[in-house]
């Protein structure tokens, strides 16, 4: 604080001498200081500094507009801007030219929250700053994110475990909520990791991971996940464009766009991405059924390419009404379709004698349009910092595919010994969602805020499942299999957050209310289903935070979240995969709970060690298997299984070698035990689970870089499943050109092609062998351009209503799903 207040008077002083002494010129400086939502920061304190040597030239006090001004010589500059009740933000640099006055645009500063520390005053920010509550990647220092992804940079996280089926986590094994700018993906399992790898890096300007997120959140048991992506706000018309091309067995290749035109009061902002793909998929199962004396082998081999189109899109306006009152309009989404060819052969063997194969062949065309449209008012009610913030949502997405199957039927002289089967399967969804929500800060002096906010959510999902064999080249429906679903879901909720101190400790502290409603009813030729819940949770959260000295820091954090089970998994239908082989969504499943608890330790702004405690109640977050040894058919589930425990150390440190040569290290070691519910069976087992990480950068010259990391995860027990080790290695070589201004990028991803799930599976009456596959082992080539203005800084973040809806709506994409 010393420190801080010593830079502040002699930022003052050498201001005033300035102001007195200056001489007119023509060279300058100047900008605009905003708060959230565009609002203007007056009085807000700008420090120039020299980008050399960090030192002090001069200040200003911004007026009542937030404009400030500086008349100073040639030369580059950075400015590190403060106001109270917001954190310091640092600029630049910025190249001031003789006989030019140059304009920077806005800058936005951001709430305060007490334990999180200040920014260093450095040219350049680190690539990943560590803080008590969160850890923040800046994307674009990178040394190659232009050639990387979104799904790329969670692969490369600290703490992050994420894998090609879609499930994603900061801590423990609970999948975290996924955000981009604070609206969730609207997609989970394979096609957020296909989203996400739509998605540039170099169209990300931060990652931001909370893994205990206070009360103003949503109640995510396994925390958040926010990217938060680059926006211009510059004055005039900017835009960056990239484009990458990529091998593994097929080829692929995207392109797109960032863009933003400010005129006055009008901000103008979007981005567009268009990906081309086409990858595949393998997966073989073993199963052996012991029935009667009799041992049967049901051996499936399953192989199918994928190949499609995405549009992701968000255009947006921002208008200030005035300096303390804006409104916005976001239009955002994604437009997908994708045709499958399946080739799935099923080997039967009695006794060890092969008996029979089924080899099923089938085409499939599948697509998803997701639209979103947001309206959001912010206000600035006083001179003292009381701000009133509103949103409303809604969002229409809208699924169709039809697949057609056919089946094969062989004998063990591989002789027909039936005719084939033809098979139709229709599964259109609709699902509309409607969200409002508004949120409240009252500032109670310079270092306490009380928050609050209310939140109303309403989501329809009516799905409908045309099922059935072709009869004299018609297709019929299967009363067996076809049925509509019509589900519905009201969730109210509340929060109150204090933000204080205790003596030396800071505070947070908070309690969130959500009151759910939800029906579902299902009709099908056989039946009429209908399941209704109507429940009330409490959700506390708390978090205390010692800064012992200028470089220790102490922090502990106690949490009660949910997950909300994706849509389509409380759909009763059931899929069919083989004959032999079904999946099934289950209407009873309840959310799981999650309390969690953190102790961590930060040292110097860059290492943190992380004890842990996380339990998880009504725990569903894997399939389960449901095997009837008579019939040999088995179905795939998700139900609340039981309770899942983890028990862990966590640490990151990065390492400054020599001055071209980085690194950092990461490792997660934990203790994890499952126990089954009684109806679910008797399992009750522990395991051990290391995870390990490093990243190694080379900077080869002022404009060629190169990086090399590596993972790897020990075998573990989870779900019902026995893993094995899985690993796999990275490489990149990058460089800038056309005046700093354009990158070309070249990537390996899992050069070793070592990167699969290899589970067995001994429970109950189960005993089976999966093996899971997905094109890994990929190269790509890249480029980016930054046009305009190019020093972008970030709007403010765009959060709708209905995170938590859109995320569980993903499911209806056909693999998975997840405010």
């Amino acid at each position: 604080m010393k420190v801080l207040t010593g830079c502040l008077l002699i930022a003052f002083l050498s201001g005033a001498y300035n102001h007195l002494y200056a001489q007119t010129g023509s060279s300058g400086l100047h900008g605009k200081v905003s708060e959230e939502k565009h609002l203007a920061a007056e009085a807000a304190t700008v420090i120039l500094l020299a980008a050399a040597d960090s030192s002090i030239i001069k200040s200003a006090i911004c007026n009542e507009k937030g404009i400030f001004k500086f008349d100073i010589k040639p030369g580059k500059y950075l400015l590190l801007i403060s106001k109270i009740g917001y954190d310091q933000s640092l600029t630049g640099p910025y190249t001031v030219i003789s006989d030019k006055d140059i304009a920077i645009g806005e800058i936005n500063l951001t709430l305060h929250l007490p334990q999180l520390e200040a920014v260093s005053i450095t040219a350049q920010r680190s690539y990943i700053e560590v803080k008590p509550d969160r850890i923040i990647l800046n994307v674009q220092s990178s040394i190659i994110s232009g050639g990387e992804s979104a799904f790329d940079l969670l692969r490369q996280a600290p703490g992050v475990h994420a894998d090609n089926k879609g499930d994603i986590s900061i801590i423990g094994r609970s999948n975290a909520l996924v955000t981009i700018d604070g609206k969730a993906t609207q997609l989970t399992g394979p096609d957020l990791v296909d989203y996400l790898q739509s998605l540039p890096a170099s169209m990300i300007d931060h990652l931001v991971l909370i893994s205990n997120p206070s009360a103003k959140y949503e109640a995510a048991g396994g925390g958040i996940i926010n990217f938060e992506m680059k926006k211009g706000t510059n004055a005039g018309t900017n835009f960056t464009v990239s484009t990458s091309a990529g091998y593994g067995k097929f080829g692929k290749g995207s392109a797109g766009l960032i863009f933003n035109n400010r005129r006055g009061k009008i901000n103008i902002f979007g981005n567009y991405n268009y990906g081309d793909r086409k990858t595949d998929h393998a997966f073989i199962t073993n199963r052996i059924i012991n029935y009667k004396g009799n041992v049967n082998e049901y051996d499936v081999n399953y192989y199918a390419t994928q190949q499609g189109y995405v549009h992701n899109f968000r255009i947006g306006t921002d208008y200030t009404l005035s300096t303390k009152h804006t409104i916005g309009v976001l239009v955002s989404g994604t437009i997908n379709d994708d045709d499958f060819v399946k080739n799935n052969v099923l080997n039967v063997t009695n006794n060890g004698v092969l008996d029979s194969t089924i080899s099923t062949k089938s085409q499939l065309n599948r697509g998803l349009n997701n639209l979103s449209y947001d309206i959001n008012y912010t206000g600035k009610l006083d001179t003292m910092g009381k701000l009133l913030t509103v949103d409303v949502t809604y969002n229409d997405i809208n699924r169709h595919s039809s697949e057609y199957i056919d089946n094969y039927f062989y004998n063990s002289a591989h002789v027909n010994y039936r005719p084939a089967l033809k098979l139709q399967n229709l599964s259109p969804a609709k699902i509309n969602i409607l969200a409002a929500k508004v949120d409240y800060v009252n500032p109670l002096s310079k270092t306490a805020r009380l928050e609050g906010g209310l939140k109303f959510s309403w989501v329809q999902s009516d799905n409908n499942l045309i099922f059935g064999p072709q009869v004299n080249g018609v297709y019929q429906s299967a009363p067996n299999f076809s049925s509509a679903f019509l589900y519905k879901e009201n969730i109210n909720s509340g929060y109150i957050n204090y933000i204080g101190k205790l003596g030396q400790v800071d505070l947070i502290a908070g309690l969130r209310v959500e009151q759910s409603n939800t029906s579902g009813n299902g009709t099908s030729a056989l039946m009429v289903s209908s399941v209704k819940k109507n429940y009330t949770d409490w959700f506390p959260q708390v978090q205390l935070n010692y800064q012992a000295d200028a470089k220790n820091n102490f922090d502990i954090s106690f949490n009660r979240g949910v997950n909300r089970a994706a849509y389509d998994a409380v759909n009763p239908f059931l899929y069919f995969t083989d004959l032999y082989d079904y999946r099934q969504g289950n209407p009873n499943l309840l959310p799981q709970y999650t309390n969690k608890i953190q102790i961590s330790h930060t040292y110097n702004k860059k290492s943190m060690t992380t004890l842990y405690a996380s339990v998880i109640t009504n725990f569903y977050e894997f399939l389960d298997y449901v095997q009837n040894d008579s019939t040999k058919v088995s179905r795939s589930i998700t139900q609340n299984f039981g309770t899942y425990s983890t028990y862990g150390l966590r640490f990151y440190v990065p390492v400054i070698f020599t001055n071209w040569w980085t690194g950092s290290f990461s490792a997660d070691a934990s203790y994890q035990r499952i126990k089954a519910y009684p109806q679910n069976g008797t399992l009750d087992k522990g395991t051990q689970w290391i995870s390990l990480y490093s990243e190694q950068n080379l900077r080869l010259s002022n404009t060629l870089s190169a990086q090399v990391s590596g993972d790897y995860e020990s075998p573990g027990f989870y779900g019902i499943g026995q893993f094995k080790a899985d690993y796999y290695v990275d490489a990149g070589i990058s460089k800038k050109i056309l005046n700093r201004n354009g990158r070309l990028s070249l990537g390996v991803k899992d050069i070793f092609n070592t990167h699969r799930d290899f589970s067995t599976i001994k429970y109950q009456n189960l005993n089976m062998t999966v093996y899971d596959k997905k094109e890994t082992r990929l190269i790509t080539f890249s480029f980016s351009y930054n046009f305009g203005n190019i020093s972008l800084k970030n709007t403010t973040k765009h959060d709708t209503g209905n995170e938590d809806e859109q995320k569980r709506a993903g499911g209806i994409a056909g693999k998975a799903t997840s405010n």
